[in-house]
C-alpha cells in the first residue's frame, strides 16, 4: 500500500492556498454576523416572544458595561410595533454584542438614580419576524417599576411645586371578566371607591391606563386594552369626574410587571395575573379648580 503525505502549507499549490484563505474569511464573517453569543433568548417566535428569556452577562458580554443614565420620558414612549431605527432614536445604540444581521434581539443596562445611590437595571426588546419591537423584558422585574409614574406620597417635582401625582393600580380581574370589556358589579363598585377619593380633589389630568397579560396576539391585546381603559374612564365620569381631564389609553402587553414560563395554560393565566391591569395617574395642583 502507498502512503499518500499531506505536503507542508509552503509546497501546496496556490489555488488550494487561496480557497483555504477565502473559506476561513467567510467562517469569521458568518460568525460575525451571528453574533456568535451564547446568551441569546430560546424560541423567539414569529410574533416577538420567546419560550425562555435570557439576559446577558454584563462583565462578559457587554460592548458598555457601565451603562447609561436613559431619558426616562424616551423609555416610556417604548412600545409594540416600533422599528429599530425608531428605537435606535429614543434609546440608543444596545450594550452588547447581538450581531450585524437579522437580530431578533436588544439588550441595554440602564442606570437610575433612587435613594440616594444608583440602581442598574437590564432591559431587553425582543422584536417579532418583521423586525419590529414587540416583547419588553427587565432584569430584575422590579426595575418596571423605575419608569412608572410618581407612587402617592411622593413629593412634587421641583420644578412644579404646586403640583402631585398619585397612582391607583385596579387588577383588570377584578374589574372584568376574563377576556372581558364590560365592568363587573364589583368593578363598578371598586371605581365608585376610588372616584370617593378622589372627592374634593383639585385635580387637573386623569390618565386610565389599560394592560394586558401576553396571551393573544399583540393587536388584540392592543385593542382590549384601550376598550378597557374606555370603560374604567367611563364609570369615572358616571361619578361626577369631570369628563374633559379624564383620558384613556392602552398599553396591550408591551409593559408587563411579571414574567411567566408555566406550561399549563391555567397556571400560565394565574400567573400573569398581575399583568392585567388598569393603572390610573392623577395629577392634581392647589391652583386648579375642581
Amino acid at each position: 500500500m502507498k502512503t499518500v503525505s499531506t505536503p507542508p502549507t509552503w509546497a501546496r499549490p496556490r489555488a488550494v492556498l487561496r480557497r483555504m484563505v477565502l473559506g476561513a474569511t467567510a467562517g469569521a464573517a458568518l460568525a460575525l454576523a451571528a453574533g456568535c453569543t451564547s446568551y441569546v433568548s430560546r424560541g423567539i417566535g414569529d410574533d416577538g416572544r420567546a419560550a425562555e428569556v435570557v439576559f446577558p452577562d454584563i462583565e462578559r458580554d457587554a460592548t458598555q458595561p457601565e451603562g447609561t443614565f436613559p431619558n426616562v420620558d424616551n423609555l416610556r414612549a417604548v412600545g409594540a410595533g416600533l422599528t429599530k431605527d425608531q428605537l435606535y432614536d429614543l434609546l440608543g445604540r444596545p450594550h452588547f454584542r447581538e450581531g450585524l444581521f437579522a437580530v431578533r434581539e436588544w439588550d441595554y443596562v440602564f442606570n437610575f438614580r433612587s435613594g440616594g445611590g444608583v440602581t442598574t437595571c437590564q432591559y431587553k426588546v425582543i422584536f417579532d419576524r418583521d423586525y419590529r419591537a414587540r416583547s419588553f423584558h427587565w432584569k430584575p422585574a422590579a426595575c418596571a417599576a423605575m419608569i412608572a409614574p410618581a407612587a402617592a406620597g411622593s413629593p412634587p417635582p421641583a420644578a412644579a411645586p404646586a403640583r402631585a401625582t398619585r397612582q391607583f393600580r385596579l387588577s383588570a380581574d377584578a374589574l372584568f371578566a376574563f377576556d372581558g370589556i364590560d365592568l363587573q358589579p364589583e368593578g363598578r363598585r371598586e371605581i365608585a371607591r376610588l372616584a370617593s377619593q378622589l372627592e374634593g380633589a383639585r385635580y387637573e389630568r386623569i390618565e386610565v391606563v389599560g394592560h394586558t397579560d401576553r396571551l393573544g396576539s399583540p393587536a388584540y391585546n392592543q385593542r382590549l386594552s384601550e376598550k378597557r381603559a374606555e370603560a374604567v374612564r367611563g364609570a369615572l365620569v358616571a361619578q361626577g369626574i369631570v369628563p374633559s381631564r379624564v383620558v384613556a389609553s392602552g398599553r396591550g402587553e408591551a409593559q408587563p410587571v411579571v414574567q411567566c414560563d408555566r406550561s399549563a395554560k391555567s397556571a400560565l393565566i394565574a400567573c400573569l395575573a398581575p399583568n392585567r391591569r388598569v393603572d390610573i395617574v392623577v395629577e392634581a395642583s392647589t391652583d386648579t379648580p375642581r
